[in-house]
C-alpha cells in the first residue's frame, strides 16, 4: 500500500491522501476500466471549462522549483484544434493562448511577445498539452498508447480522487505522467515527467463546465508597440 504526497503551489496546496485499499489492489484493473470510462463521459461531456490554475515546474538538477498562478480558459477540440488561454497572475502577469496549433505568450512588463508552434514544446506552450492530456484524451487513445496502472486514491483539497500512472508504450518524450481523477471523472491535477526527472504539474482550482466562452478570448489582440519574437 502506498501514501501519496501531493505538490501544490503553497502549503496550503499541500495534502496527503489516504493510502490505498487492498481490496483496491486485487480489483486494479477492473477499477482502472472504470476510471477511465468515466474520463471518456467527461471529455464527450464537456464544451468548456474555466478554473483558477496553478502550475509547478520542478527542476530535477538544482532541485528547485517554480510556481505560478492564474486563470485557465479552454475549449475541446479534435488534434489540434484545441484552445486554451491561460492569463497568469503570479509571481508576474503573462498571457498565453494556444489555437490551432499555435501559441502566442505575451509579456506586459516587457512589452514582448512570442508566437510559435505547439509542437515546439516550450515550456510556456507545453501547457496546454498537460491540460490536453487529462482532459483531451480519449479512453481508446489511452490504451493504445500508454500502460495505466492505479497508483492510488485519497483526497485532493476536498474532493476525492483517484491516481492514475500513465506510462507510454513507445516514445512519447516523457518518462511518465500522473493523473489525479475525481469521481466525475475530471482530472483536477495532471504532472508529468521528463526523462531527466523534470516534472510540470497543473493543478485546477473551482472547474466550472460548460459555461459561455466566446473564441475570440483565445485570439490575443496585441498592441502596435508590441515587439514579435517568432519561435
Amino acid at each position: 500500500m502506498k501514501k501519496l504526497f501531493l505538490l501544490g503551489l503553497v502549503a496550503a496546496l499541500l495534502a496527503s491522501t489516504a493510502a490505498l485499499p487492498s481490496s483496491a489492489s486485487a480489483q486494479g484493473a477492473g477499477l482502472v476500466s472504470s476510471i477511465l470510462n468515466k474520463m471518456e463521459r467527461n471529455r464527450r461531456d464537456m464544451r468548456s471549462l474555466r478554473a483558477g490554475v496553478v502550475m509547478q515546474k520542478f527542476n530535477a538538477q538544482i532541485k528547485a522549483y517554480d510556481n505560478f498562478q492564474g486563470e485557465v480558459q479552454y475549449m475541446p477540440g479534435e488534434g489540434q484544434n484545441v484552445s486554451v488561454r491561460i492569463d497568469w497572475q503570479k509571481p508576474q502577469r503573462e498571457h498565453l493562448a494556444v489555437t490551432g496549433g499555435k501559441y502566442t505568450l505575451f509579456k506586459p512588463r516587457m512589452n514582448m511577445a512570442y508566437q510559435g508552434s505547439t509542437s515546439s514544446r516550450t515550456k510556456d506552450s507545453r501547457v496546454s498539452g498537460i491540460l490536453g492530456f487529462g482532459l483531451g484524451m480519449s479512453k481508446a487513445q489511452f490504451n493504445s498508447s500508454y500502460n495505466v496502472e492505479l497508483a492510488g486514491e485519497g483526497t485532493l483539497d476536498g474532493p476525492h480522487v483517484w491516481l492514475l500512472k500513465f506510462t507510454p508504450k513507445g516514445n512519447a518524450g516523457f518518462k511518465y505522467a500522473e493523473v489525479w481523477v475525481d469521481d466525475s471523472g475530471m482530472a483536477l491535477q495532471t504532472r508529468v515527467t521528463e526523462r531527466n526527472n523534470d516534472s510540470t504539474l497543473v493543478r485546477l482550482i473551482n472547474p466550472q463546465k460548460n459555461g459561455r466562452i466566446d473564441p475570440k478570448v483565445f485570439d490575443l489582440q496585441l498592441g502596435s508597440g508590441v515587439k514579435i519574437v517568432k519561435g
